[in-house]
This record gives structure tokens, C-alpha cells and sequence, in this order.
């Protein structure tokens, strides 16, 4: 088994790792639990080692040199992106907003004990339309 690569995290590593499986590649992830219980001695050791065979090492090191960010953007066009509008003018400007922090605030400064009444979904910017649901 040999060092294909080094990383800083594992859940770096973890996604190189389930890369190179998708394509075949048997491999495993060495260091990772020193790096998760003593994060300081990462670069000490040398991170997080991804190791593959021997005979794997030209096609992985190939595969985590690819870029699949055009695949990704043409995932997304071909199943297409949903546009959030406002149900009440159709608008798509929209922000996240949370009704009923004021009241939930003054409820809690004043009795002592939060009561949970607020709702969280979307503001129209508009029409000022709340929604909790698209």
C-alpha cells in the first residue's frame, strides 16, 4: 500500500476516499482517528493519509486530480433548478425569515421560560407575504 494522498481533515479524506471507491479503487484511510482525537498533531504526522495499491496508484492519483465541477453544473441544469416564488404576487426575491422572535423575546425576559411560538419560513420582499411553505 502506498500514500496516494495527505489531507489536513478526514472528512477530506473521506470524500477522496469515496471517489476513488466509486470507481473501483480499493483503499483506506490511515491516521484518521490520531488526527480526530489530537487535531494539533496533524501536520506533525503528516495528516491523513489515503493509501491505495500499488498497482492503483496512476489511475487514483488521476481520479483525485480530476475536476467534477462541470458535471455537477450539468447535474443541475438537466434536472433544473426549482425558483422559489412568492405564493401571493409571484415574486422570486425572498429571504428567510423567522415570524414571532419579538413576542418569544418578550415572553422570555418577562416570565422567565422561553414558550417556543415562532414560525420559520420565507418573507416576501414585495409584498412582505410570509410563508412557511413554497
Amino acid at each position: 500500500m502506498v500514500v496516494v494522498a495527505r489531507f489536513s481533515f478526514p472528512h477530506e479524506a473521506h470524500i477522496a476516499k469515496a471517489n476513488l471507491e466509486s470507481a473501483g479503487i480499493e483503499c483506506f484511510i490511515a491516521d484518521e482517528h490520531t488526527v480526530n482525537t489530537q487535531w494539533l498533531y496533524s501536520n506533525a504526522i503528516g495528516g491523513v493519509r489515503l493509501m491505495v495499491a500499488g498497482e492503483d496508484l496512476e489511475e487514483a492519483t488521476e481520479i483525485l486530480m480530476s475536476d467534477f465541477s462541470e458535471s455537477l453544473e450539468s447535474h443541475s441544469q438537466d434536472i433544473g433548478e426549482k425558483q422559489d416564488i412568492c405564493p401571493q404576487c409571484g415574486s422570486s426575491d425572498l429571504s428567510a425569515y423567522t415570524k414571532g422572535k419579538r413576542p418569544a423575546f418578550l415572553v422570555f425576559i418577562l416570565l422567565g421560560f422561553p414558550l417556543f411560538f415562532y414560525k420559520q419560513g420565507y418573507k416576501c420582499n414585495q409584498c412582505g407575504e410570509f410563508s412557511e411553505k413554497l
